[in-house]
């Protein structure tokens, strides 16, 4: 029978730990008989008592858990490579332990697996949450979706299940600075899309914070896109037209004497125009090839103080 590795990153989880445990328990009698389970948690150096959480439910469900702890914190997408490295399942679920993604969607998610799909995703039609939230959201993904990814489904998804073909290949590229969720959309094959509607978060606070979203967005971006590269190409192609098209108008009124003086301000407007895009260009190749370093360097992408059993 299919053996179910449920993968769920933690960072300051510790109140959400025992209620995911138990539903997630819980639905195990809507799939099919037979079916085996482990549950790997990952706690992504909380600063809270996750772990000791955690280690009470590896208790209090003997043989179904599996816990790993990271030295520091790596991430929530490396949090769950950690997790994909250790799962012996034949097919894999990412889950994320706040419940805002409902695991009850799982069990349909599995029968679709069943009848051949490698790949399955809960996409979020709708959110319960603040209109602007929604909205920086929406377009979020609709960039990622016209930019890098164009096979993803819109309004995203963090719940994800998929085969073990899917997880070795992930596993075999060891990226870093990725998104493993649009990683597994890139692959290309293709997925069954179950539409649901994200919950507002109603256990803990969220350590989801602006500065992470920005950094995925252009991890996100960079990983899969060459769009920014071509963009200043673009730009410096049009400042170039530009800039010929100004000189030849400069010295056409230069011979023709409707300049008399060379003007200051036009020529501190062009100057600062041209050093700020230099600037940009010079930060998103930056961004290119600090990555590419980052890649090269071989260092891991998490690394485990402590694993159970």
């Amino acid at each position: 029978m299919p053996k179910l590795s449920v993968i769920i990153p933690c960072y300051f989880n510790e109140e959400n730990i025992p209620v995911t445990a138990r539903q997630l328990i819980e639905n195990e009698p809507l799939f099919e008989a037979g079916t085996e389970f482990e549950y790997i948690w990952v706690d992504d150096a909380s600063g809270d008592k996750t772990w000791e959480k955690l280690k009470v439910c590896w208790e209090m469900y003997p043989g179904k858990m599996k816990l790993i702890r990271l030295v520091k914190n790596a991430g929530a997408f490396n949090a769950i490579l950690a997790g994909l490295h250790l799962s012996g399942g034949d097919v894999n679920v990412i889950l994320t332990a706040d419940l805002q993604d409902p695991p009850e969607l799982i069990p349909a998610m599995f029968a679709h697996w069943q009848k051949g799909y490698k790949l399955i995703i809960a996409n979020r039609q709708d959110r319960q949450e603040p209109v602007g939230q929604k909205m920086l959201s929406r377009i979020f993904h609709s960039i990622i979706r016209r930019l890098a990814v164009p096979n993803a489904p819109s309004g995203g998804f963090d719940l994800v299940l998929f085969d073990r073909k899917l997880k070795e290949e992930v596993i075999k590229m060891d990226e870093k600075n990725t998104n493993i969720l649009y990683l597994l959309v890139w692959l290309g094959y293709e997925y069954v899309n179950i539409p649901y509607t994200r919950r507002k978060r109603e256990i803990g606070t969220s350590r989801w914070t602006l500065s992470k979203k920005i950094k995925m967005f252009i991890d996100t971006i960079i990983a899969f896109s060459f769009f920014p590269v071509r963009l200043i190409s673009v730009f410096g192609i049009l400042l170039g037209i530009l800039a010929f098209l100004y000189g030849v108008f400069i010295i056409i009124a230069r011979l023709t004497g409707w300049i008399q003086v060379e003007g200051w301000s036009a020529l501190m407007v062009v100057l600062l125009f041209v050093s700020a895009f230099q600037m940009i260009a010079l930060g998103v190749l930056g961004e290119y090839v600090w990555r590419t370093m980052d890649a090269s360097r071989k260092r891991p992408n998490f690394l485990i103080q402590e694993m159970l059993p």
